[in-house]
């Protein structure tokens, strides 16, 4: 059997040798002049329109500033509300988030695994537009922020103490293990693969569909362009305005509560109140608003290229300096530990282990799922603008793999020094609080005032970066998907995230309990978003001009060459070329094999 392409034959056939045309056409058909679907080119990127939607940033600025002015008025009112909405939530839905977020590491390991794995992310001969050890490196700093500063120290040292219900005993060789599986649980694949979720939809929609930068342009092939511009759409743009500003609000208020306890340390003022903290997210959203007015973001790239270099120094004198071999003892472990229990921590609700695991989920896995959802318009709007001219299945290998490297070995890194420590009869765990205990493990190190320096300029850093880049992308969804949103709205979502993450340390007797509790019941609404846009980015995968071709194609070579077998035996050709069904393809009195493949023109879906 061969394939060529059609032309004036210039020799003879061979006996029994005869020509088979097969033709592929859809069920819609391509009006003259018009390309065909399966062979379009990607559209330019949408126009800019830019200006204010008056509706979106209404809605949202009223909403939230109504929940600042009951914070303010009533904050033990607000505490309470939030803490029987979180009760609901985890006792009704803590299912959900445990689900859900396994459920995205399957759908992006089996879109990257399957033939969408392929489709590139622009056009179909588009190379990335970085190189991949730049890309890396960028991966790399979104990786990192106040989070990994945070927790770096506080989770595998408590799961260590304090073991998950119905586990291991505290503070044996088997609390090591399940500790570090418990920490990698959090921050590795189950996270980025929230993010990869999100990232995919928005690099697809704006670099191979042409797009605007708005989560509602996604679900265009789910609810139809009029629906996705119209009120469902700029819903959907509210939710995930609200998901970016308790997010945001929850690392802030989470840095603030490192700076003051960094405070304290260094000037011995003793306890930091909430007082004390609320003027620490003051003076950092003052130093952010005076950066976005005076359009120094050149400035607050280059301290956060700073910033990465710093926290890579702590790390390797934490390395260096610290338990070294047991370090490295534990990366091993760590990965081993993790991928042997991955069920059973994917599979862990209330209903294993009564309301001590119910309280310990909420504190935990829940809270770090909404959390992480909650994070996902900007980190998924950050991974997609890096990516474009990558394939789904680049992308995915990337942004699962890098940043869960990172997090083995931060956590390797500062939860095994801690660890080692708490071991060691150093009582880590019961001396400091969480947003402490990094600093009561450096007080042990040489440099100790010199580190916490470090320490306390890194988390103010990332404080002042992650609002200027959280404000933009609210911007960004408050005006109609403006990759420069004016400077007004930039400061003021950035405003309001410092003030909503004042209310959410105020409103609870613990200020950590307080911000969790609000940003779980904040991700709730968007986590149904999500599984919405993965439904529709797999109804937009589905019609791409690279699958059309696969599917035409697939389907006109089978019927070919059933037909050819049928009529010629082994001996026959697949000749390309236009073929009306009228004539006669071979001129023995039979029709050509015409297939047709019910392919459907994108854009047509849309309008309707």
């Amino acid at each position: 059997m061969s394939t060529q392409e059609q032309h004036p034959p210039t020799t003879t056939t061979p006996p029994r040798t005869e020509a088979l045309t097969a033709t592929a056409s859809t069920s819609a058909g391509t009006p003259p002049g018009q390309v065909h679907p399966a062979i379009a080119p990607p559209p330019g990127r949408a126009a800019d329109r830019g200006g204010l939607d008056r509706f979106v940033f209404g809605v949202a600025a009223v909403v939230a500033l109504a929940f600042c002015a009951w914070g303010i008025a009533a904050p033990s009112n607000l505490g309470s509300v939030s803490s029987s909405a979180l009760d609901w939530v985890v006792t009704n839905l803590g299912w959900f988030f445990v689900i859900l977020a396994t459920g995205f590491v399957i759908f992006v390991l089996v879109l990257a695994a399957s033939r969408y794995g392929r489709i590139p992310l622009g056009r179909d001969d588009e190379q990335p537009e970085f190189r991949t050890a730049s890309w890396i490196a960028m991966m790399f700093s979104a990786g990192m922020g106040i989070g990994l500063m945070f927790y770096g120290v506080n989770e595998p040292l408590t799961h260590f103490v304090t073991p998950p219900p119905g586990t291991v005993e505290g503070e044996t060789g088997a609390a090591v293990r399940t500790a570090m599986a418990t920490t990698m649980f959090h921050w590795s694949l189950h996270p980025w693969a929230i993010y990869a979720v999100v990232g995919i939809a928005i690099a697809y929609g704006c670099f191979r569909r042409g797009r605007r930068q708005l989560f509602s342009s996604a679900f265009a092939p789910l609810f139809g362009r009029g629906r996705a511009e119209g009120r469902v759409g700029r819903m959907i743009d509210v939710l995930a305005i609200f998901a970016t500003l308790f997010g945001s609000a929850t690392s802030l208020g989470l840095g603030a509560l490192q700076i003051g306890s960094g405070l304290q340390v260094l000037t011995g003022i003793g306890e930091v109140g909430n007082t004390v903290l609320i003027l620490v997210i003051t003076v950092l959203t003052a130093a952010f608003v005076a950066s976005a007015v005076s359009g120094v973001a050149r400035g607050i790239q280059y301290l956060s290229n700073i910033n990465m270099v710093l926290a890579c120094l702590l790390a390797l004198f934490i390395f260096v300096g610290g338990p070294t071999v047991f370090i490295l003892n534990i990366i091993p472990n760590a990965v081993g530990a993790y991928f042997s229990e991955l069920g059973l921590m994917a599979g862990r609700t209330g209903a294993a282990g009564g309301d001590a695991a119910a309280e310990w989920l909420s504190g935990w896995t829940v809270f770090y799922w909404a959390w992480w959802i909650s994070w996902t318009p900007f980190v998924g709007v950050f991974i997609a603008r890096i990516s474009r001219g990558r394939t789904i299945r680049q992308f995915v290998t990337g942004v699962l793999l890098v940043p869960s490297v990172v997090s083995l070995l931060w956590f390797s890194i500062f939860g095994g020094a801690a660890i080692a420590d708490q071991q060691a009869g150093r009582e880590l765990a019961a001396e400091a609080g969480p947003e402490a205990q990094l600093f009561g493990m450096l007080a042990d190190y040489p440099l100790a005032t010199v580190t916490t320096v470090l320490v306390v300029v890194l988390v103010s850093i990332f404080f002042v970066s992650g609002a200027d880049a959280a404000s933009v992308v609210m911007g960004t969804l408050s005006e109609r998907g403006s990759l420069n949103p004016s400077r007004f709205t930039v400061v003021f979502w950035g405003v309001l995230t410092g003030a909503v993450a004042a209310i959410m340390l105020a409103v609870g007797e613990d200020a950590l309990e307080g911000l969790k509790n609000l940003v779980i019941v904040a991700a709730l609404p968007f986590a149904v978003v999500m599984v919405l846009l993965c439904v529709s980015l797999v109804k937009d995968l589905r019609r791409d001009p690279m699958m059309l071709r696969h599917d035409a194609a697939t389907v006109a070579v089978e019927q070919a060459v059933v037909e050819g077998l049928t009529k010629h035996g082994d001996e026959f050709t697949l000749v390309v070329g236009h073929q009306p069904e009228s004539e006669d393809a071979d001129g023995d009195g039979t029709s050509p094999t015409v297939v047709r493949t019910g392919v459907q023109p994108p854009e047509e879906t849309d309008r309707r």
